[in-house]
């Protein structure tokens, strides 16, 4: 999959404010400060198509990009940071459901992990959801750099274990070195359907 065009459209909190569901989607989800919006902006060879912040819990809307004008590319607000306010935590369930409810244009999801941690509630609550809406889903495992090779092995198979997913499943990435770019981008092409753009079922 090779990425010429990308294009921020518009952001957005309900439905009403959705763009039009004429692309197949693919949807991006993560705690906060996951590194989401590194990896789109890798993924499309682009320094700040998506806005990135050092301030976890920053980005709280769903945001819509267009990709070489026959894909879309979603940025879901991050979650699990304390220290945004409790309005904003008990809005993120909601508008992040009532997402993956509507968009029958959406052909899968990237589930990002920081490959650091051991994934929390919030992860699992959203692989359910993707499980009871059939929705299929890659996970990759973020900031590899920040360990040797040998940790991030180590890593993968504990996450491997955790996750109950096959360890061909799970990608190793980092937008600093940009380790596993064309895994996510091969992935990606996978989940796409083979129907020209514009004439997605209704």
């Amino acid at each position: 999959m090779i990425i010429k065009q990308a294009e921020f459209i518009k952001s957005a909190t309900k439905p009403a404010q959705f763009t039009d569901p004429v692309f197949p989607e693919i949807a991006f989800a993560g705690r906060s400060n996951v590194g989401k919006s590194s990896l789109i902006n890798t993924l499309v060879n682009r320094k700040n198509l998506v806005k990135t912040s050092s301030k976890p819990g920053c980005t709280q809307l769903i945001n819509f990009f267009t990709i070489n004008d026959e894909i879309s590319f979603v940025d879901l607000p991050g979650y699990g940071y304390a220290k945004v306010s409790k309005t904003i935590r008990t809005q993120w369930a909601p508008m992040v459901d009532r997402y993956l409810s509507v968009r029958k244009n959406l052909m899968g999801v990237i589930l990002l992990i920081d490959i650091r941690r051991d994934p929390g509630k919030e992860e699992f609550e959203l692989m359910d959801w993707f499980a009871k809406r059939r929705i299929p889903f890659l996970t990759v495992l973020t900031k590899a750099d920040k360990l040797s090779r040998t940790k991030q092995q180590k890593r993968l198979a504990i996450l491997t274990k955790t996750l109950e997913r096959r360890k061909e499943d799970l990608i190793l990435f980092s937008s600093k070195t940009r380790q596993g770019r064309e895994m996510v981008l091969g992935e990606i092409a996978a989940l796409l359907p083979s129907h020209a753009p514009g004439d997605m079922p209704s």
